[in-house]
């Protein structure tokens, strides 16, 4: 008698989270939990930029609202798609480096579509936002959750 064993899991295949247990399918659980993410980081700029945007600029109101966005969309991502275990750090450090590439591409499209196409700021950064959302999966999917097949552990 052989013992089942898991699902070979190596750095292309993350464990498995608890939403993609439910969904099954690991691009969608990915999409809802960055749909979430992106509805949440367009609230937070919105709010950030009518109290603090004549301050900070709508760029400064850029950076506070992805800090915030970021934390967040990190324990969700970890937690309900990828659910690894261990690394918690370098998970951080690699998605972060993933959403600072969203984030450059986010800025100038945002500088772009205020300065140069004359869009009001809230609605220029609804576009720049869902036009970068696209460019995350493929860098947190390949990157900010990877593990080598020896050390990935289930929960």
């Amino acid at each position: 008698m052989t013992a089942v064993e898991p699902r070979a899991q190596g750095p292309e295949q993350p464990p498995d989270g608890l939403l993609l247990r439910l969904v099954k399918d690991r691009r969608v659980a990915f999409l809802a939990v960055g749909a979430f993410n992106t509805v949440n980081a367009l609230v937070l700029f919105v709010v950030f930029q009518i109290v603090i945007g004549d301050t900070v600029g709508y760029l400064g109101v850029l950076l506070i609202t992805h800090v915030v966005a970021v934390i967040i969309a990190f324990l969700l991502h970890r937690y309900l798609v990828f659910r690894v275990r261990g690394h918690l750090w370098l998970d951080l450090v690699r998605f972060e480096l993933v959403n600072l590439g969203a984030l450059g591409l986010n800025a100038a499209l945002l500088f772009l579509l205020v300065e140069v196409a004359h869009l009001p700021v809230i609605p220029a950064q609804m576009v720049a936002g869902l036009l970068t959302v696209a460019t995350t999966y493929i860098g947190h999917h390949s990157f900010s959750f990877r593990r080598s097949s020896g050390t990935v552990r289930h929960e």
